[in-house]
């Protein structure tokens, strides 16, 4: 990507058609182009807990709205809640306004400049213009009149400097994506948190409810001479260890509303959003994988690096293009006179036509060593484009691991849920025929309590994860807030 000095007969050439642009032209750096994302993709995940399962489509995109997978309606009208209000993206789609309007100035500086000049002053001349015997006397002088100035722009330079805006305005552009599908995403996962952890307490708040049942049951039967004070030491423990779980929960229970609500826009103290029912959320049974080789391609953050890119090979142009000569060519015409009254006359007509030239001779260094900086911020900025793309594989790749591990983990816990189950129904039923007391039934219903609020975090981790791995491919969000 590096450019050397036009040569004497290319710079001649150069100045008579006006089309040359020096520096490197940009291309699309080459990326990966891999068949898959892990050494083995899965084709599918098992089901497990009453949640299906999970189909991996390869070369199929995400849908736009692919929040919309979970079912919830209380989620759809939170991230269109986030939308509106999220002060990070207020602030992405202003910076991108901004790149807009650089361009605009970036393009004006090509064209034409004319400036409207209005003069008054008091000047004497020297006795040479007279002759020496002549004393000349001051006087006042008035001039008006339009001044066009046209920067020659032989060597391309301040056509790289509009090419560089505008990669600037790509990469403003891919950083409001990339922003727009974070609060995106974070606004999913957090919804899904509350909702876990509200289903979570009143899990263990139902677990609560056995422990006391079955204290209760203990204390009677230690009054009865049945059961010694061990027995009710030990069900008053399990209480208070069952007790001891809720703050935890509770605790992160309001530090993902609090975080819900900032990016909500609002104050914690007074937000408000729909009530996310944890039984609607639905685990998308379709997961669109899309080809890896296009992941470069659609990924925001990878498309903002790749601007960058641009932009710094742009500024190379930019920075060769000041090893050359400037030219300004410059016309004049006004109306000059000594009173006020004669200034629009025909024969206070004055006009004028130059050309002027600033060539560097002597800068120190300056100007060759600013293009071998803006050379290696370029290829720095090659250097991490390469990084951004080999990170976002594996994501995707950490991702579908996980996911992988979750529904492992969820079928695991979906069969000792199932034991636990027909451990409890064997116990009632044994119950009715009089072959077991009250409090076995209530340690096997304990079991099928304690495995359900594992459960719920399990599913609440399997469905974070995979709003995680839509991320990690890109999502699809193209739907972006404007200021």
């Amino acid at each position: 990507m590096k450019a050397r000095p036009m040569g004497p007969a290319t710079l001649l050439l150069a100045m008579i058609t006006g089309c040359s642009s020096v520096g490197p032209n940009y291309h699309r750096p080459a990326t990966p182009q891999p068949s898959a994302y892990t050494a083995h993709d899965p084709q599918s995940l098992p089901a497990a807990v009453a949640m299906p399962a999970q189909q991996l489509v390869q070369g199929q995109r995400l849908e736009e709205a692919w929040w919309q997978m979970f079912k919830s309606p209380a989620i759809n009208a939170i991230v269109q809640q986030a939308w509106r209000n999220n002060p990070g993206l207020k602030a992405a789609s202003y910076s991108l306004a901004e790149a807009q309007e650089r361009v605009a100035v970036s393009k004006a500086a090509r064209q034409p400049q004319v400036d409207m000049t209005a003069d008054v002053g008091r000047s004497r001349y020297g006795a040479e213009f007279l002759g020496p015997m002549v004393k000349p006397p001051p006087f006042t002088y008035f001039s008006l009149g339009p001044t066009v100035s046209y920067a020659l722009d032989y060597t391309g330079g301040l056509a790289r400097s509009v090419e560089q805006q505008q990669a600037w305005v790509e990469f403003q552009h891919q950083q409001l994506k990339a922003a727009h599908l974070a609060v995106t995403g974070e606004a999913v996962i957090l919804a899904i948190k509350v909702a876990a952890l509200q289903a979570q307490i009143a899990g263990v708040k139902t677990l609560l409810q056995d422990d006391q049942e079955r204290l209760n049951l203990v204390q009677s039967a230690l009054a009865a001479g049945s059961m010694t004070q061990l027995d009710k030491l030990q069900a008053d423990q399990l209480r208070i260890h069952d007790s001891s779980r809720l703050p935890a929960l509770q605790e992160a229970l309001g530090q993902s509303q609090d975080a819900l609500a900032i990016l909500l826009g609002q104050v914690p103290s007074q937000a408000s959003w729909p009530k996310i029912e944890w039984a609607v959320l639905a685990l998308p049974a379709q997961v669109p994988l899309g080809l890896p080789s296009e992941l470069a391609h659609h990924r925001p953050d990878i498309l903002a690096a790749e601007a960058q890119l641009h932009a710094a090979t742009a500024a190379v142009g930019v920075a060769t293009s000041r090893l050359y000569p400037q030219i300004t060519l410059q016309a004049n015409f006004s109306q000059q006179s000594t009173t006020p009254s004669q200034i629009f006359s025909s024969a206070s007509e004055a006009w004028g036509l130059a050309g002027g030239l600033v060539a560097p001779i002597f800068d120190g260094g300056r100007l060759r060593r600013e293009r071998q900086a803006a050379i290696d911020a370029m290829q720095a900025l090659a250097s991490h484009y390469q990084q951004t793309v080999l990170t976002a594989f594996a994501q995707v790749a950490d991702n579908l691991q996980n996911l992988q591990h979750d529904a492992e983990a969820a079928e695991i816990q979906d069969h000792a849920q199932g034991v636990a189950s027909q451990t409890l129904s064997l116990q009632e039923q044994r119950q009715k025929n009089g072959a077991t007391d009250r409090l076995n039934v209530l340690e096997a219903r304990y079991q099928v309590h304690q495995l359900d609020v594992q459960t719920l975090q399990w599913q609440s981790q399997r469905l974070q994860d995979t709003v995680q791995l839509f991320l990690a491919l890109g999502g699809n969000a193209d739907l972006n807030p404007h200021p």
